[in-house]
Parts: structure tokens; C-alpha cells; sequence
């Protein structure tokens, strides 16, 4: 039986499923339209369609890392409600989807939809599969993927609310290393607590590094207690000020979460010292589950006010 692009149509008006979704039905079952409606079901194309509106603000953030430590990847997936995030087979998708971001590094989105994992289901059809088979809408947000020649350390916080991703530079290989291993997450779990923005004074924009020196520059000039001082001590005032800053919103000048005692980069360096190692940290990333998403507000007496009626 064949079919034509009416077909296509009427298939996509009656399913709400994508207009490829239903030609590839129609071609799996030979254009018999009944049978593509149960096809795409079958799929959870049909259902992830449907759903396709309602709002996914829940979720989690979900990390991936290779056993050699030489590629890593955070994912969020969404879906609808903190029961769901909180579910192991919600979690299991979360961590199909990151393990197929680390191995194949996908250039966006529409690419990683399109890949396979272990299931041999793309991601698109392992959304779909959730979708129809949990009952809620499930969508893939965004990823982040590093690929080094040093070591990729990671963190999950609260089962998903934070997901840390951080890139050493080493000079040889620690991935065995059980301090380093258990240092790197250690410092994944600093990034998730203290939120720090960037890794070092080296990493800061100059133009920001300008306008707080501006900033603090006029605060000093104001103050009636700098009246009368010399330029070069309100200068010194300045710099002092914006020294004590860095140590607040840079990763290596904060105070090590655990002991509070020492900075990140003195614990850092002992271990390197240790292992005769250079380490440094390259670059690291702070994906916030649902940052930036609009919450779905339910109103309990607006829901039985409908139920009345």
C-alpha cells in the first residue's frame, strides 16, 4: 500500500506527531493509516506531541565522565514535576543521554537528538519513550562537553539541582590516583557550594577587572574617611579592596570548602607536590537545573473552583 503526502497530513492532523515522524510510520507500515496511528503510539511520538505544550520546568542536571578522565558532559533534561526528576527511570534517561554526549561530542541539540546510546534508540526516541511511558512532557534543555588531554573531574548536587564540570591541565596522567580523583571532586563540590565566577585573576575580562577598579576607585573618593589623602594611598585602598574581591569570585582564592583553612589553589598545589605533578585548572561549568525557566504556579482553589463547575 502506498500513500501520499496527503496521507503525511491527515496522519500529523490526527496524531499531532511531526510531519517526518509520520512519514517515516506510513513508510514502516506500508501507508496503512490505522496502523501508523498505533505505530507512532507504540514510539510515544504521538503522546510526546500532545504534550508537546505543557510546561517542563523540572528536571535534572546529569554528569557523564570517561573512565579515563580525558572527555566529560552535563546534560539537563526537563520534565514536569520534582516526583518524576526524583524517579529512577527518569534518572537512567538523564544518564543515557550524558553518557552519549561524552562519547560522541554532538555540535548542538538537533545533532544530539539524532544520536544512539546503549538502548539503540536516539534521543529523540528515548524522550518520546519516557514521555509515553511516564506520562509526562520530557525535554532536552542543553549540554556542556569538555574533551582534554589532562583530567575531567564532575558533581552532582542534591540528585540533580547543580551539575559541576570542571577541566584540569596535568602533565601526566592521575585518573588512577585516588587523592587527585577524590581532590577533583572535592573542588566540583566547592564550585556547587561557593559559586565562584571565575577560575582565577587570569580568567577575568579586563573590561571587568576596569569598571570595579572604577567602581572601588570612586567609593575610596568618597569616603569622608579617605579626605585628604594622598592619591597613591587611596590607590593602595583601592587595589586592597579589589585583592579581597578576587578572593570571593575567583575558584583558587576561595577557602577550600573542606577545613576552610586553606585556599583551593594551596590544597591544589600539595597534591601536585605530592604526585611530583604539575596541575592546573583549565576551566569549569555551573549548570543550574531550571535556571532561567518559568515555573508552572498551580492555584489549588482556581483547580476545585473548575472541578465544581
Amino acid at each position: 500500500m502506498s500513500f501520499t503526502a496527503k496521507d503525511v497530513a491527515l496522519l500529523r492532523e490526527k496524531t499531532g506527531a511531526g510531519m517526518m515522524d509520520c512519514k517515516k510510520a506510513l513508510t514502516e507500515v506500508n501507508g496503512d493509516m490505522k496502523k501508523a496511528e498505533e505505530f507512532l503510539r507504540e514510539q510515544g511520538v504521538a503522546v510526546a506531541a500532545k504534550k508537546a505544550s505543557r510546561v517542563a520546568s523540572e528536571g535534572a542536571v546529569w554528569a557523564s565522565v570517561a573512565k579515563d578522565g580525558k572527555a566529560g558532559a552535563l546534560v539537563e533534561i526537563n520534565c514536569e514535576s520534582d516526583f518524576v526528576a526524583k524517579s529512577p527511570d527518569f534518572q537512567e534517561l538523564c544518564s543515557e543521554i550524558a553518557d552519549i554526549v561524552s562519547a560522541s561530542n554532538p555540535k548542538d541539540n538537533d545533532a544530539l537528538l539524532s544520536l544512539k546510546g546503549k538502548s539503540k534508540l536516539t534521543v529523540q526516541e528515548l524522550l518520546n519513550t519516557a514521555t509515553a511511558k511516564i506520562g509526562e512532557k520530557m525535554s532536552l534543555r542543553h549540554f556542556v562537553r569538555y574533551e582534554s588531554k589532562g583530567y575531567i573531574g564532575s558533581y552532582i548536587h542534591l540528585g540533580g539541582k547543580i551539575g559541576i564540570l570542571v577541566e584540569y591541565e596535568t602533565n601526566k596522567d592521575l585518573s588512577k590516583n585516588k587523592e587527585f580523583t577524590a581532590l577533583a571532586n572535592d573542588i566540583a563540590m566547592h564550585i556547587a557550594a561557593f559559586n565562584p565566577q571565575y577560575v582565577d585573576s587570569t580568567s577575568i575580562p579586563k573590561e571587568f577587572e576596569a569598571s570595579e577598579l572604577e567602581i572601588l576607585r570612586n567609593q575610596a573618593m568618597n569616603d569622608p574617611k579617605s579626605q585628604g589623602k594622598p592619591e597613591q594611598v587611596i590607590e593602595g585602598m583601592v587595589k586592597g579592596r579589589y585583592k579581597k574581591q578576587l578572593a570571593e569570585i575567583c575558584l583558587v582564592e576561595q577557602p577550600f570548602v573542606r577545613g576552610m583553612t586553606e585556599s583551593v589553589s594551596v590544597v591544589l598545589d600539595k597534591i601536585a607536590k605530592a604526585e611530583k605533578a604539575e596541575i592546573k585548572i583549565i576551566r569549569f561549568e555551573r549548570l543550574v537545573m531550571g535556571e532561567g525557566l518559568e515555573k508552572k504556579t498551580d492555584n489549588l482553589a482556581e483547580e476545585v473552583a473548575k472541578l465544581s463547575k
